[in-house]
This record gives C-alpha cells, sequence and structure tokens, in this order.
C-alpha cells in the first residue's frame, strides 16, 4: 500500500465513522480497519502534521476542510465504482475489494468519464 493510499482510507474511514457514530476515535478506526491502534496512533499523528485531521484533549477526531475533500473525494468513487461493479454483476464482495484498490489510483479526468458514463446509462 502507497503511503497516500494509507491516508486516504484513514480519512475514509473516519468520514464513514462519523456519519454513524457521534465521535470518532482511534480506537474505533483501529477496529474499523482490523489495525493495532499503534498503528493508528502513528497515522493519525502523520495526518494531524498535514493538517487533515484535529484530534481533541478528549482524543476525539474530526477532519479538516482539507482532510474532509479528500475523504469525500474517496468515498465518492469507492461508492461508484463498487455500485456499478455489482450492478454489472460482480458478487458484492469483490466489487467493494476491487473498488478499494482502484478508487486510489484513477486519475480525475477517467473518474470524471466514469461517472458520466454511469449518469448516463443508468437514467439519473
Amino acid at each position: 500500500m502507497r503511503k497516500n493510499e494509507s491516508s486516504e482510507d484513514y480519512l475514509e474511514t473516519i468520514l464513514m465513522l462519523s456519519e454513524a457514530k457521534p465521535v470518532v476515535r482511534s480506537v474505533d478506526i483501529a477496529n474499523e480497519l482490523g489495525f493495532k491502534k499503534s498503528s493508528v496512533s502513528v497515522a493519525m499523528r502523520n495526518l494531524r502534521e498535514r493538517g487533515h485531521i484535529r484530534v481533541t484533549d478528549e482524543g476525539y477526531i474530526y477532519l479538516t476542510e482539507t482532510g474532509s475533500k479528500i475523504a469525500e473525494m474517496i468515498y465518492e468513487r469507492h461508492k461508484l465504482i463498487s455500485e456499478w461493479l455489482i450492478k454489472i454483476g460482480v458478487p458484492e464482495v469483490i466489487a467493494v475489494e476491487d473498488a478499494c484498490r482502484v478508487e486510489h489510483d484513477l486519475s480525475m479526468e477517467s473518474f470524471e468519464a466514469i461517472k458520466k458514463y454511469i449518469k448516463k446509462n443508468s437514467g439519473k
């Protein structure tokens, strides 16, 4: 996993957890991703140093504006690609795994073209 991909996965996870929970903590991220809490702590420090998250004294993690933009971009890619793969007959487990890999490497131009194609051909 590339460094950027890992950061994007953490940001996406924080976004998804924040939609389901009132607050997000390192332990929640560790449980969601199946990582050790110590690994998550290092990642959170790196994200905080890059200005993508802020952490309160209580240990609650919040996305900053830049962190939120990255997380939302990755999450949109993940949802669209996995839903599309499922729609064309790929089993859900495989579609979600493949979407997770593709979402990081796809150029903005290719993603926008795929999104346009899907919307045009799905009646949305």
